[in-house]
């Protein structure tokens, strides 16, 4: 409260008010620093560049800002639910911090109104708003720290837009999630059916195995393809969070994709290219005018040839008649 005070005292003597009364609306406080607020709303796509040439944008705020939500969801729902084993709470914490909720809670607090970015990237990027709000936590923790984080969290968020026992009681679509997770990170993932059989009941079991980038990942079982496929995101995401192995392997495997992927379109750039010097210089050549003394040596050499053929046939002629040669 006393700190509120003190920096509303300190924005009386400020020319650019209106951005720190924008930011007051949303927060409930001023910003101290708000450049960072500012860089927390700045997408990729409208990057600046800063000192030494780096560019500028909301992609490590987004990085702080997701470990930090991470805690401070943790720590509401630990203390919310009382009793209630490790799983519930895992998968209540999930369903809070899944970009579905936050791209709402982002729209509903009016932060996709303050988002600097391309149009082009607004329609292909569905997550840009959960993104954003990520990085205002980050913000906000490195200018407030971790207690602002949560008051904001619990006061302005929880309390005004989500229902936590509504939430802890949704079903967790998994394969949403993963699916989630493997756009906003761009890695390739695929679901396959893997086998197909019949149980003790003569009842279709379906087994499904999903590949990260062609790697193995996690395998599921159930009655339907619906439900194995549950079952095999579950044991993927579970597999994403805990070995560290599987994680470095993907991480090579898709960035030796990415490579790949860049050279051959180099080398497809370059043929393109070369093939449209070619037909350049070939419509070069065609247009290209003879000169006119060519054509006066043509008419000068046919007229010389006709006149040799014509005295040698005459010359022939007479061998012909006399037995001998006569010069004519």
């Amino acid at each position: 409260m006393f700190s509120n005070i003190t920096d509303k005292i300190r924005l009386l003597f400020r020319k650019d008010k209106e951005p720190y009364l924008c930011f007051y609306k949303m927060l409930g406080f001023y910003p101290r620093n708000i450049e960072i607020y500012q860089q927390a709303l700045l997408h990729k796509s409208s990057s600046i560049k800063a000192g030494k040439g780096r560019l500028l944008n909301n992609e490590r705020l987004e990085f702080l800002g997701d470990a930090i939500l991470d805690a401070i969801v943790a720590d509401i729902v630990y203390k919310k639910f009382e009793g209630k084993r490790e799983g519930f709470l895992t998968n209540t914490r999930s369903k809070i911090v899944q970009r579905e909720t936050l791209n709402r809670v982002a729209v509903e607090i009016g932060l996709d109104k303050l988002i600097k970015y391309t149009t082009r990237q607004s329609s292909h990027n569905s997550y840009m708003c959960g993104n954003a709000f990520e990085a205002l936590i980050g913000a906000i923790y490195l200018d407030r720290g971790y207690r602002a984080c949560k008051k904001f969290m619990e006061e302005r968020i929880i309390n005004q837009s989500l229902n936590l026992e509504k939430i802890s009681r949704k079903e967790v679509i998994f394969k949403s999630k993963l699916i989630e997770w493997s756009q906003k990170n761009k890695f390739c993932v695929e679901f396959n059916l893997i086998e197909q059989s019949l149980d003790s009941d003569q009842n279709p079991i379906f087994e499904t195995q999903i590949t990260v980038e062609n790697i193995p990942a996690g395998t599921g079982k159930g009655y339907s393809k619906k439900e194995s496929q549950q079952e095999a995101a579950h044991a993927t995401l579970a597999k994403i969070k805990g070995d560290p192995q599987f994680i470095d392997a993907i991480f090579a495997a898709k960035a030796e994709r990415e490579k790949a992927a860049e050279t051959a379109e180099s080398e497809n750039t370059t043929a393109i290219h070369e093939e449209a010097i070619a037909v350049e210089e070939s419509i070069s050549v065609r247009e290209e005018e003879i000169p006119e003394e060519h054509f006066v040596d043509t008419e000068r050499i046919i007229a010389e040839a006709e006149e040799v053929a014509f005295r040698v046939r005459g010359e022939k002629r007479c061998v012909s008649k006399f037995g001998r040669s006569e010069n004519i």
